[in-house]
């Protein structure tokens, strides 16, 4: 609960932007794990970059929920979602393989 409080009353002080990339920073640590633990041996910037940029707001929201209290399955669901996604697996294609390949 006041973990809660605080946060939001440190949101309540940001733009609009930054409340957008303190979530996306907060996303980015509970899908860190998953993309390790499920796919292993992907390059892990540019395939955190990938999923990044092509979930929703609702997607980031939860995922940065998620990092609170470590990720559950919930979060494995949501990250292979996005994963799944055409406009993903096209990002991973020019970001991912590449580095794969250097």
């Amino acid at each position: 609960m006041r973990l809660a409080l605080a946060s939001a009353l440190i949101l309540a002080g940001c733009t609009v932007q930054q409340q957008d990339q303190l979530a996306r920073d907060a996303a980015r640590s509970a899908i860190t794990p998953v993309l390790v633990d499920r796919f292993p041996g992907v390059p892990l910037e540019p395939t955190l970059n990938c999923v990044i940029d092509n979930a929703s707001a609702v997607q980031i929201r939860a995922l940065a929920l998620d990092s609170v209290t470590g990720p559950t399955e919930s979060t494995v669901q949501i990250v292979t979602d996005i994963v799944s996604q055409p406009e993903t697996l096209t990002c991973l294609a020019a970001q991912g393989l590449p580095a794969l390949l250097r």
